[in-house]
């Protein structure tokens, strides 16, 4: 399981130190991607199996365009000696990584976000506890 929050920034190649605990969750290699929100999703292998596998099966008149959005741009990275993975310039401009970065772990996968659009998400997240407390509710927290 993926948990927590950390605090990077990119050097001037576009290279981030990845968190050794997100490091250890996803294994020496893992799948970088699009993902929702304007951020990057990060799979372990596994993980991104499990993706292609569930995508691959509905049918093709609803899976076209979420498969293009998610395989056009995966690539497989794995950290040098340094823990430091490159993350590609189409990626860095599809989420607006600059410098200050965050690192997310999300259960199954973990996000990399620009910080600012993070804080902003964040704070839209804390601000809607009425949909928060309806679906803790449904799962019975």
């Amino acid at each position: 399981m993926l948990r927590g929050e950390y605090h990077h920034s990119l050097d001037i190649k576009g290279r981030v130190n990845f968190p050794v605990k997100i490091r250890d969750g996803l294994g020496e290699r893992f799948i970088l991607t699009r993902g929702l929100d304007n951020c990057l999703f990060v799979y372990s292998g596994a993980g991104w199996s499990e993706l292609e596998d569930k995508l691959q099966a509905l049918p093709m008149s609803k899976s076209r365009d979420i498969q293009r959005f998610f395989f056009a741009s995966a690539v497989e990275v794995e950290p040098d000696k340094q823990g430091r993975i490159l993350i590609p310039q189409n990626l860095r401009d599809y989420a607006g990584l600059e410098k200050d970065i965050i690192i997310i772990g999300v259960s199954g996968r973990a996000e990399i976000w620009n910080r600012e659009r993070w804080e902003e998400k964040l704070s839209a997240i804390t601000m809607d506890t009425v949909k928060m407390e309806q679906t803790m509710d449904e799962l019975g927290f």
